[in-house]
């Protein structure tokens, strides 16, 4: 099976952190959200990603051929970005069948696995019900569960059901053919989308079924990396796996700890240095140091340097700050 992975997005609502690192290698409980999403796939058979990349598409195949060496890969440059159906239209030349769809912004807990129980659908999209839905393009759905329509940012609860970006398509030369019509019409607020396309295999007699994902983690802001980086240390403590410690805390491979106090909800990645600090809900990169700190819901990059710092940090990679008081 193959799925398509757009991966081009620049990630500018989480600068500076992703002026160096695409989005989708920022890491959650010291894993890069890509990861959780790519073990998904390989747990339903997934045997080749065809890759959209644009900003930092170095960084992405490196990553990929190195962790996943025995996967096949396509890597495809979207040089324009013009919206998400523009993304998956650049896939079409390598599709060679039923294909999985999924847009690493969040991390998701769904059970793909249903995609070989409903043969007779011409596709499924995963959705999490929601109570701030005026957030969100949610679902309209018939009573059988079958995907009426995607009504983006409702002002009224016409549904909870919020799309989230991850898709199978069974029919996908209807897809594509939608893509096509899509592309050939005026866009919306600049872009087009690939859920108009679906609105137009509907309009033609095809039946999405729509599926609830068991959980779902934003990864698109600072905020919800910390919230989402909360969670997935809580689970890993939970489930005694991942080298989680008290306090929901994961530490990396080579870290210094010295008169450090950590927790709750804090991730440091390998090799970094921390003296005479407390860290409270915060994700510390690679080969980073931090000396005589008071730090809360922070992110700092890797190989980054925090001394005298009390309060809140976003501090990319490389970079440094330190506070010296006067005597």
């Amino acid at each position: 099976m193959q799925a398509i992975i757009p991966l081009a997005g620049k990630g500018t609502r989480v600068r500076p952190h992703t002026h160096s690192r695409p989005k989708p290698l920022l890491r959650i409980a010291n894993r890069p959200v890509l990861q959780y999403v790519v073990d998904q796939l390989l747990e339903v058979g997934v045997t080749e990603l065809i890759c959209i990349t644009g900003h930092l598409a170095d960084q992405i195949k490196a990553y990929l051929d190195s962790e996943y060496p025995a996967l096949e890969k396509r890597y495809i440059e979207q040089v324009e970005q013009r919206g998400t159906a523009d993304a998956i239209r650049l896939a079409r030349p390598h599709v060679s069948g039923p294909v999985l769809i999924v847009f690493v912004d969040t991390i998701f807990e769904a059970d793909l696995s249903i995609i070989e129980s409903r043969p007779e659908d011409a596709g499924i999209i995963w959705a999490k019900e929601v109570e701030d839905y005026q957030r969100f393009g949610v679902i309209v759905t018939d009573g059988e569960g079958y995907m009426e329509r995607i009504v983006e940012k409702p002002s009224e609860p016409v549904s909870r059901l919020a799309n989230i970006g991850v898709y199978y398509i069974r029919d996908h030369e209807l897809m594509f053919e939608g893509i096509e019509h899509v592309m050939a019409s005026e866009t919306k607020l600049g872009e087009y989308f690939l859920t108009d396309a679906f609105q137009y295999m509907i309009d033609r007699g095809s039946r999405i079924f729509t599926a609830e994902v068991e959980g779902w983690w934003d990864c698109g802001k600072p905020e919800t990396l910390l919230s989402t980086n909360r969670e997935m240390l809580a689970r890993l403590e939970a489930s005694g796996h991942g080298g989680a410690t008290p306090r929901l805390v994961r530490v990396g491979d080579g870290v210094v700890l010295e008169d450090a106090a950590l927790g709750p909800n804090v991730s440091v990645a390998d090799g970094s240095t921390i003296r005479r600090s407390r860290l409270r809900d915060c994700i510390v990169g690679a080969g980073s140091r931090i000396e005589s700190c008071d730090l809360r819901d922070s992110i700092i990059g890797d190989h980054a340097s925090v001394t005298g710092v009390t309060g809140v940090v976003s501090l990319g990679d490389h970079s440094e700050v330190a506070v010296h008081t006067r005597d």
